[in-house]
Formats: C-alpha cells, sequence, structure tokens
C-alpha cells in the first residue's frame, strides 16, 4: 500500500517520533524510504547591539556549512537505524527552503506513497505564533499525510 515512505525530520525528539512509526510502517509494509531534512534560508540579517539594531550577517559559507554538517548527522543516524530494521533508505538534504515547501516538493519528486512527520499538536495561538509546517504540509501536499503526535 505504501510502497516509498517520506520521512521529513530536523533531528529534535519530536521529530524521532514520526521517524519512529515511518520507518515501523516501512517495515510492516516491505517499503522503502526516503529521509528528508531541511535548512531553513540564510537569516539575512541578526538581532544585535544594546537596542537590538538590525546589523547583515556575513558568514554564509559558515551558515551552510554548519547546516549541512548538522544535517548529514542526522541522516546518518537515521540511515543507520533503517538499515538496521533491514528497510531500504535514501537520504535528502535540501537547503535554504522553506520546509514544507521541500517536504511537499521532495515527496512528489521522489514519487512518494505517504509523508510520516510529527507534531506538536499546538492549536489557537501557539500554532499562529510559532506557525507549523505540519499544517502547510496538511494543506499543499497531494499525497496522503500521517501526522504523529
Amino acid at each position: 500500500m505504501y510502497s516509498h515512505i517520506l520521512i521529513p525530520t530536523d533531528g529534535s525528539e519530536l521529530a524521532q517520533k514520526g521517524v519512529d512509526h515511518g520507518l515501523s510502517l516501512a517495515k510492516k509494509h516491505g517499503s522503502k524510504v526516503t529521509i528528508l531534512n531541511v535548512s531553513d534560508p540564510f537569516p539575512p540579517y541578526s538581532l544585535g547591539g544594546e537596542f537590538g539594531v538590525v546589523t547583515p550577517v556575513t558568514d554564509f559559507e559558515g551558515y551552510r556549512r554548519s547546516v549541512s554538517e548538522h544535517a548529514t548527522r542526522i541522516l546518518n543516524k537515521v540511515k543507520t537505524e533503517a538499515a538496521k530494521m533491514g528497510i531500504s533508505a535514501e537520504t535528502v538534504f535540501v537547503e535554504e527552503m522553506r520546509p514544507a515547501e521541500a517536504i511537499v516538493d521532495v515527496a512528489n519528486e521522489r514519487n512518494c506513497a505517504l509523508i510520516v512527520m510529527a507534531s506538536h499538536g499546538r492549536g489557537g495561538l501557539g500554532r499562529l505564533f510559532l506557525g507549523s509546517q505540519t499544517i502547510e504540509v496538511l494543506t499543499h501536499s497531494p499525497i496522503p499525510v500521517l501526522v504523529v503526535r
């Protein structure tokens, strides 16, 4: 039924719940898995100074190197977990893109049958102020999305 499952993760404890559930489903259905990590766009400004004056961030290469190293650690960890379970898994790292957009794009490009991801389950003002990548994926994905809490 789910021949190919996309599992996005940022490496957090919460995201691990989605990873665990997605890998369990893949094992049960004999699915292949794509594990995805996305880095946010480079922040063009940072707050600095005594009064919060906006100053430009200039270490673009340092930022890219840091997020790439972080992604490699996360993706390798999950790929190792998948291999121990006998699951065929590939990893994808998307740089400088809004996570929800990247999740939907990769799921479409890779012909995934299901997206499995975690959510805090915030509602009301918490969701309004903090945003929700999960809500955006649910809103824009033509592919079924399984949300793990």
